[in-house]
């Protein structure tokens, strides 16, 4: 079981089951919902994860994606997309232990800022990695 949550504490979750689709996302809206250069996430079936402490607050950043913070700190948490309603994206960062969730790719490249120097050799795709 991985276990997570917010900068202040007031938000905790956990998340039973493998992360899937580890990735280093570099598109503008991410970007501009952390405030930092790309966010790394991880997806896992949306029955695999709850809040246990806490209920943070949705933001609708695109007319189908929702991302939740701590609406005391503003760490973002989750996204979820309503073409994948059975699954949800996590922040890696927010895990206690983010090493047990390393990036696997780079998604959204066709979006990466100049000054950004892909060095560690992992999978980068312009938009959205292949389906699999």
């Amino acid at each position: 079981m991985l276990t997570g949550g917010c900068f202040c504490g007031a938000i905790r979750y956990e998340v039973i089951g493998n992360p899937s689709h580890r990735t280093n996302c570099h598109c503008s809206i991410c970007r501009r919902t952390s405030g930092a250069p790309f966010v790394t996430w991880f997806s896992v079936p949306r029955s695999e994860f709850r809040f246990i402490r806490g209920v943070p607050t949705e933001f609708r950043s695109s007319p189908k994606a929702v991302r939740c913070f701590c609406p005391s700190c503003g760490t973002q948490l989750t996204f979820q997309h309503s073409d994948a309603a059975e699954e949800i994206d996590i922040t890696t960062c927010s895990l206690d232990d983010p090493q047990l969730a390393h990036p696997e790719d780079h998604t959204w490249i066709g979006s990466k800022l100049q000054w950004i120097e892909l060095a560690d050799h992992l999978p980068a795709f312009d938009e959205a990695r292949p389906k699999e």
